[in-house]
């Protein structure tokens, strides 16, 4: 059963071919086999679990079964749950458990699905590996023996998804959160555009930049995530009305004479990257183009600046979002002198080294003499960012461009900070312009891991950027279940 995609699971579901008790026990009992391998949830539920299955069966069993009724997946660690641990992978949140439900989790519960647990991320969602972690990074379950980055910092909900411990995760998307770590697992992210998904409950980071999305197996699965995920939220100020809806499979974009300009970024074309990622790239820009596409070059010129800007932006934000924990009302407590030394040593014991390098560089360019220099040229930079894309698709549709420049790499590649930043070139862009980007499977590369390609669109084409990368799926055709896990 844990080789069904949720469409398939779904479809079993409601013809009776299989029961949500049943299908959850596949996936809990995945859990108990591979859990602590791959490291990918913080915390587990299988007594909600069941239980939640067990509602989804009477429910079904009384003709009235909800949208994605008995669905099993994995919830980052970033979602506000009531009565359930929300860690943020801090320890400064180890044992926080709030008395709330975030939006997304409770449209999660109202659409009928099974929670399994809590799923593991960098923390606070700062990072590319998922190894800033405080219970330890999630691996990939691609060639396991060789304990491969899942990405971040969505990691623990790609690796549950990829390695059958979960049938879809939900993510956040402040930089490429959901993208990276979706491209190098060979699974398909979704970063919505920013508004369409309510970040109310979701513990913040950068709050202009964070995207909640769906983390799926399958375009169609993405769609039905998104589906359940959209929506206009009242309680969260940022929250746009829309109407994105899917409620079936995502119906093709190109074909019976359609026409479709794509774009292809100018800018991109000298940023060195795998020469398997050159060859999956051309191998379906071609694709497109048979497929009745007409490919068109862009220019986006600030896009190799959107890096810097980020990492200005970001931490910022993250300084303003974070000054919150500071051991009075929730949260890690160490007790000091005063109420000054209780503040200083409580962040320092409860935030990670990187958490730490964020916060300092973000304190640093909001102080009055660095705001200006810094800050607000950051800001300048987004806003031209954004009106480039804004020109950009006046010539084209929607855009193509890579997810990331390889494949996984080892957790103990030994990367710098600099050089783990600079893994977020791809994807940073689209969040700083607030524009939908999906990342789906294009291809294995030589050494068998899998590649992602972005598909990008203007804001609120959301549905007609997960068209494309159906067609982008279709084109690649590759299995996306890793041999050492699912046993093929």
């Amino acid at each position: 059963m844990i080789n069904l995609t949720l469409t398939e699971s779904l479809q079993k579901l409601n013809s009776g071919e299989i029961s949500a008790v049943e299908l959850t026990r596949a996936y809990l009992n995945r859990i108990e086999k591979y859990g602590a391998d791959l490291n990918c949830y913080i915390t587990t539920t299988p007594e909600r679990a069941l239980a939640d299955a067990a509602a989804s069966d009477a429910r079904r069993a009384a003709g009235d079964a909800k949208f994605l009724d008995g669905a099993p997946i994995a919830m980052k660690d970033l979602f506000a749950t009531r009565g359930i641990r929300t860690t943020a992978a801090s320890r400064m949140l180890e044992n926080f458990v709030p008395e709330y439900e975030s939006t997304i989790s409770q449209k999660f519960i109202d659409a009928g699905t099974v929670l399994l647990g809590k799923s593991n991320l960098d923390e606070f969602a700062m990072g590319t590996f998922s190894k800033t972690s405080y219970f330890g990074a999630p691996i990939s379950p691609w060639q396991m023996e060789r304990r491969l980055t899942a990405g971040g910092s969505s990691g623990g909900s790609t690796s549950a998804v990829a390695g059958g411990l979960a049938i879809a995760a939900t993510g956040t998307d402040t930089g490429g959160s959901i993208r990276f770590p979706a491209a190098i697992t060979g699974l398909v992210g979704m970063k919505p555009t920013y508004g369409l998904c309510s970040r109310w409950g979701c513990v913040a980071f950068a709050s202009s930049l964070d995207t909640p999305g769906p983390i799926t197996r399958t375009v169609d699965d993405a769609g039905l995530l998104l589906n359940i995920m959209a929506g206009h939220d009242s309680k969260e100020s940022t929250s746009c009305e829309n109407n994105f809806s899917c409620t079936g499979p995502v119906q093709p974009i190109l074909g019976d004479g359609k026409k479709l300009r794509v774009g292809v970024i100018q800018e991109f074309a000298n940023v060195e990257i795998s020469d398997d990622m050159k060859t999956l790239f051309e191998k379906r820009i071609s694709d497109l183009k048979s497929m009745g596409a007409e490919i068109v070059e862009v220019s986006i010129p600030n896009i190799l600046d959107a890096l810097a800007a980020y990492y200005i932006i970001a931490p910022a934000e993250a300084s303003s979002n974070l000054s919150r924990y500071d051991g009075m009302r929730y949260g890690l407590r160490v007790e000091g002198n005063d109420i000054y030394d209780t503040f200083r040593k409580t962040r320092a014991a409860g935030f990670g080294d990187e958490v730490q390098r964020r916060l300092i560089v973000g304190t640093a360019v909001l102080s009055s003499e660095s705001y200006d220099v810094y800050f607000m040229q950051a800001a300048r930079v987004r806003r031209m960012i954004a009106d480039s894309f804004d020109a950009a698709f006046k010539q084209c549709d929607l855009i193509v461009c890579p997810s990331s420049a390889g494949t996984a790499m080892p957790l103990d590649s030994g990367l710098t900070p600099l050089e783990f930043y600079a893994l977020d070139l791809f994807t940073v862009a689209m969040n700083l312009a607030g524009i939908p980007a999906c990342s789906v499977p294009c291809g294995l590369a030589q050494n068998g891991l899998p590649l992602g390609l972005q598909v990008v669109g203007r804001r609120f084409d959301d549905m007609r950027v997960l068209q494309l990368a159906k067609h982008i799926e279709t084109a690649a055709n590759i299995d996306n279940r890793p041999t050492t896990i699912m046993g093929k």
